[in-house]
Formats: structure tokens, sequence, C-alpha cells
């Protein structure tokens, strides 16, 4: 039986939103929200005065996004505003996808990142296509941010996964909450020093296989899969791209490729430890047409010395005949840095209490997993 304090974790599908918590017995989905609604993204915040916030994007087809708000920690919930583009100026002429030549929607079709900002109803929203929102009130009300949109190395972003670019991953500096730093499939990184009133790539020595050779190291084209901050090392971050693995201890001035993953460069998830930035967890993938873990084995790779050597966790993970894959927010680390959970779309769900060495599987039927989150701890 664990020692570790009880805890929550949030688990968003294509069929709901679970909530599974840890307590004497052990691990157990306590309630589904939104059964049967397509759960894109969960934020699980920390909130002044006891409060426990979260967050949950839905999609509904036709009908678009929408964003739902909890303040008792998901036992009930509020629709919030979604966040819409503002009108399109008159004239403006139609953006078109430099790689399809396909129009560009002025519209919300997925919200794609959540991340909280410097103030406790402060919340960052990126989308696909490309837009980056801001609300100051929990979500009530959004403001467009559009010096990013406007900014003329947008017009080079194209789409990877997804149809449209998007931005997936908003990193809030926890030092100075005007450093806003994020990630772009396929589109970079940026970043902005003044809470969005400029931003600037910072995606220097990433680099793009998919592209000519003399467009390799393009900031503006590059793929990455998700981005995140060691929070007690900020100037550590980590990337998972589409073509490897990417360091930076410098605040994103420079990245530095990661070469020594086995089995694969390749995945989408990232998790790095709250206090140690040497040590990071990916989930490797065989790329492009085929998706699936290498070999039919899922496992995952850790590395502890800021990527010179990795190490293969498997133990309680099917090494055969296996066909998951980890989404880019379907991996998630607790603020001890001990736990780790990881959703796969097959509706696999695991769990760890020693940092990966031992894994336990909470449920082999869940509909597909988008998103894992750990409610904070207190």
């Amino acid at each position: 039986m664990s020692t570790l304090p009880a805890t929550t974790l949030f688990v968003a599908t294509r069929k709901g939103l679970f909530r599974v918590t840890q307590g004497p017995a052990g691990w157990a989905i306590q309630d589904v929200s939104f059964l049967a609604e397509n759960v894109s993204l969960v934020l699980p915040r920390a909130a002044p005065g006891g409060q426990s916030l979260v967050y949950a994007a839905l999609e509904h087809g036709h009908f678009g996004p929408k964003l739902h708000g909890s303040r008792d920690g998901g036992l009930t919930w509020q629709e919030l505003q979604s966040p819409k583009f503002p009108p399109r100026p008159e004239g403006t002429p139609e953006d078109l996808n430099p790689i399809t030549n396909k129009p560009i929607p002025w519209s919300v079709v997925k919200i794609w990142s959540l991340a909280a900002g410097g103030d406790p109803d402060e919340l960052f929203c990126g989308t696909i296509p490309g837009g980056l929102f801001h609300s100051r009130d929990g979500g009530h009300s959004w403001s467009f941010v559009s010096s990013l949109w406007d900014h003329p190395g947008r017009k080079k972003w194209m789409g990877g996964g997804a149809e449209y670019p998007g931005i997936h991953s908003i990193v809030v500096d926890p030092r100075d909450a005007n450093v806003i730093r994020l990630a772009v499939s396929c589109g970079g990184v940026w970043e902005t020093r003044d809470r969005g009133a400029t931003w600037h790539p910072a995606a220097k020595g990433l680099r793009a296989d998919y592209c000519p050779p003399e467009h390799a190291y393009d900031q503006e084209t590059q793929d990455p899969h998700l981005l995140v901050q060691c929070p007690s090392a900020p100037d550590h971050l980590w990337i998972q791209h589409h073509n490897g693995i990417f360091r930076s201890t410098d605040s994103a001035k420079s990245w530095t490729e990661i070469t020594t993953a086995t089995p694969s460069h390749f995945g989408f998830p990232v998790a790095v430890h709250p206090r140690d930035p040497l040590r990071a967890w990916f989930v490797p993938a065989q790329k492009d047409e085929h998706r699936i873990p290498v070999s039919g084995q899922v496992v995952v790779s850790h590395t502890r010395d800021g990527g010179q050597h990795f190490e293969i966790l498997q133990n309680g993970l099917p090494q055969a005949h296996a066909y998951d894959l980890i989404y880019r927010h379907a991996l998630a680390i607790d603020d001890a840095g001990d736990r780790l959970a990881m959703g796969s779309t097959t509706g696999n769900l695991w769990i760890t209490e020693d940092q990966g060495q031992h894994w336990q599987s909470l449920s082999s039927h869940l509909p597909p997993i988008y998103s894992v989150a750990f409610a904070p701890t207190r």
C-alpha cells in the first residue's frame, strides 16, 4: 500500500471526464462527468481559499468547442464562455495553409491548451487554428491576443497532425508571469516578455527533417509536440519534437538535440521532474505513418542526467502486441515528482508511484484518453 499522500487524477476521454482517487484501498474511479461527451482537455489548478478549480474543454462537433469550470474539485460544473475569434476586419484576405493552400478558418476549431496565469483567476487558452486567448476572470470572458495572430511569422505556420496549425503548449514562467512561452504545431516556439504585447521566435536549434535542408532550422516551421518547463529551475525546458528530443538550459534562447534516447526519438508527451531539471520522461513510438509503440511494446524512456543516458521503464506495461499511442497531454507527473499517470488511445490507464520503475493498470477499457492531470497538492 502506498505511503504517499492521497491525491486525485483527472482523465479526459472520448466519452467523459473520469475522476480517479487514491485512498486506503488503492486507486479507484470515483465518478464521471460529461458522460458520453468528447472531453479533449482537463486543467486542475491551485486556488486560494481552499477552492479546487478544474477546467474541462469539450468538443461538440458541429456545435463547436465548449469550456466548463468546477470550483469543488470536479463534483459540479458551470459552463463558461468559450474563446471566440473577433470579427474578421473588413477587407482582410483569407489566410491559407502554406502546405495545403486551404483557407485557415477565422474561428475556434479546438481548444488545445489551457494554462494558469500568475493571478488566481488568470487563464491562457491556445486553439486550433493558432489563436491565443487570455482571461482574467477564470474563463467567464476572454480577450484575443491579436499581437501573436498579427505577427508576420504566423503566416508560415502549417498544420501538422491536425489540418490547421495550433497552440498545444503554454508555459508561464513561475518567476515572472509576464514571460510566456508557447509551442505551435507546426510553427515552432514563441516567447513574450511583456505578457503578450510583443512576440519573438524561441526555436533556435530545433531541426525539422521534413523540410528541405536549407530550411531545416527555420524557427517558424518547427513541429514541437509538447513543451514543458521545470517549475523549480525555469531556465530548463524540454521538448518532444516530431524529429527528436530537445533540451534548453538558457530559457529557450537555444535548444540542443538529444540523440541518446531508445528505442525511438519520436513521440508526443514529455514530463519533467518538478524539482530536478535533469530528469524527464518520454513515451517513444514509431513515427509518421505508423504511430504505434516500437515492436508492439509500451515503454517509457527516462533520463536522470539531462539526456546523456536513458533507461527503459517497462515493468507492468504490455510488452507484446500492444498498439497504444500516448497523446501529448496524456502523460502527467504530480507535484511531488513521484507519481506519473499515462493514458492511451486504446483506453488503457496506468499509474506509477515510484517514478516509473513499476506501473500498475487502473483500467484497460476506458474510452480513448486525450488528457490526464493530477490535482495540485495543498
